[in-house]
């Protein structure tokens, strides 16, 4: 089992990497999120999945081991295989999985591609119990919960996945003045400054 992995990226698409480890590259399958941060030539680690079938052995690559472990939680449930467990890491957040869960509301789960109605509420009824939402610490002492929220709604309009908004929108607060914390327009002037025009949106 390859847990793992640490090399150099040799090649980036839109879901997937190619990391050279040891001599040999490794094609990964990962979030949204880790597709448009790996650089090429910069060093990449991540926490792996091997999913073993009979006509292929699939690599799936997570940023941290709490999305590694909701991962394998998403496979358990039925109708879930692994391309609709990465498109469900893709669109939310580990936090955003749990909070779903926990409020039994399964719509976060139909807006993601491939998953349909039946699968998104399969997902909530047997994930119950498993996950558990965390309060959430805020990006500074006056940083207003609400703003930031409203800061990534207004990504996700423009085209951003919710959680590649919800990681831009905390980020930014955790650099911005209090002003801008208090603000719906300056933070989300600061954090599409920060996002820069080039930027990806997943």
């Amino acid at each position: 089992m390859i847990s793992s992995l640490r090399g150099t990226v040799l090649h980036t698409a839109s879901d997937h990497v190619i990391i050279e480890t040891g001599g040999v590259g490794f094609s990964v399958f990962v979030p949204a999120d880790v597709a448009h941060t790996a650089a090429i030539g910069e060093q990449l680690r991540l926490h792996t999945s091997l999913i073993v079938r009979e006509d292929a052995l699939t690599l799936y690559g997570f940023g941290d081991r709490d999305e590694l472990e909701i991962f394998g939680l998403l496979l358990s449930v039925t109708g879930v295989g692994p391309k609709s467990a990465l498109g469900v890491l893709s669109h939310l957040t580990v936090d955003q999985i749990a909070e779903a869960v926990t409020a039994e509301d399964d719509a976060p789960f139909r807006r993601v591609s491939g998953i349909g109605p039946k699968t998104a509420k399969l997902i909530v009824v047997q994930l119950a119990g498993k996950v558990q939402a965390r309060v959430a610490s805020a990006p500074s002492a006056s940083a207003s919960t609400a703003v930031v929220d409203q800061v990534a709604a207004a990504l996700v309009g423009l085209g951003w996945s919710e959680k590649v908004a919800a990681e831009a929108a905390v980020e930014s607060a955790e650099e911005a003045t209090d002003a801008e914390r208090e603000s719906v327009p300056a933070l989300l002037r600061r954090t599409l400054a920060a996002m820069g025009p080039g930027a990806k949106r997943g």
